[in-house]
């Protein structure tokens, strides 16, 4: 079903109803099994929306259930060096995404008793944790039925709602994604939601790309990203090491790599004392 919304136009209660046994007969077929779908905790549901945050399903899968095994609550992963996180983070890319994963386990513990909060002000509080990350993590953790946004459930309601229409924003979709949100049963209404625009991105040309949000991501080969990843990845091995060997293990320029470090020092990445480099 594909129904062109026009500004000031109340969408008719057969098309939104349409449009909702279209979604649930497609999960019903089709859903996923998926680890972080198997259970309500939510620390192992808010470490799920963290890694699954510019990363692919099947990326995130087998390394989801490798942290979980290591940090299986906010206290062990507060307690955790930052440089066994990476350890295991190693293939995810986004590093930051580790590093912000151990200042929420540092701030549950200083201030929730370890516990992920069920509520939308607390959650955002917590360090990398914005609007939508809060909202994925009241509804598939607490089952609330809040309104959000991501980008499977974005391309969902641009190919149905929006044909032909470039450059749709999220206000343009929020008050659809409100009107048919499943009141009684968001959780499982938004893993039928991302399988069904998961599906669409695999069999047309990804109506995502019509969004106002949407950005083409930048090469990975070359890029500042890929230098702090090597670096990262090199000092999880090494104890310390100072930037000029640095350089020469990896084969970089000096200049690259001073960059990368101004910024990884910066955020709290990697320690200098002295000449030495080292993470945490």
């Amino acid at each position: 079903m594909r129904t062109a919304v026009k500004k000031d136009m109340r969408l008719r209660r057969a098309d939104l109803r349409s449009f909702k046994q279209q979604i649930w007969d497609y999960y019903r077929k089709h859903g996923r099994s998926l680890p972080w779908r198997e259970t309500i905790n939510p620390y192992h549901i808010l470490v799920s929306e963290l890694m699954l945050q510019q990363t692919q399903v099947n990326r995130v899968i087998e390394k989801y259930r490798e942290f979980i095994a290591k940090f299986p609550d906010a206290v062990a992963l507060a307690k955790a060096p930052l440089r066994s996180i990476l350890t295991v983070w190693q293939g995810l890319g986004y590093n930051r995404r580790a590093l912000a994963l151990k200042k929420i386990a540092l701030a549950l513990v200083a201030q929730h008793r370890g516990k992920v909060p069920s509520s939308f002000d607390d959650l955002v509080k917590l360090p990398g944790v914005g609007k939508a990350t809060a909202s994925a993590i009241l509804a598939f953790a607490f089952n609330q039925p809040v309104v959000f946004i991501e980008t499977n459930i974005r391309t969902v309601f641009i190919h149905c709602f929006f044909p032909g229409q470039e450059e749709v924003s999220d206000e343009e979709i929020i008050p659809l994604v409100t009107k048919t949100l499943d009141a009684a049963n968001p959780r499982e209404w938004y893993y039928a939601l991302m399988d069904y625009g998961t599906f669409l991105k695999k069999s047309i040309a990804n109506p995502g790309r019509k969004s106002t949000q949407y950005q083409k991501q930048a090469p990975f080969d070359g890029s500042t990203r890929q230098v702090r990843g090597r670096i990262l990845r090199y000092l999880t091995t090494e104890h310390e090491c100072t930037e000029e060997a640095l350089a020469q293990q990896l084969g970089l320029a000096p200049g690259r790599v001073r960059s990368a470090l101004h910024e990884l020092v910066k955020e709290g990445m990697i320690t200098r004392k002295g000449t030495m480099l080292k993470i945490g």
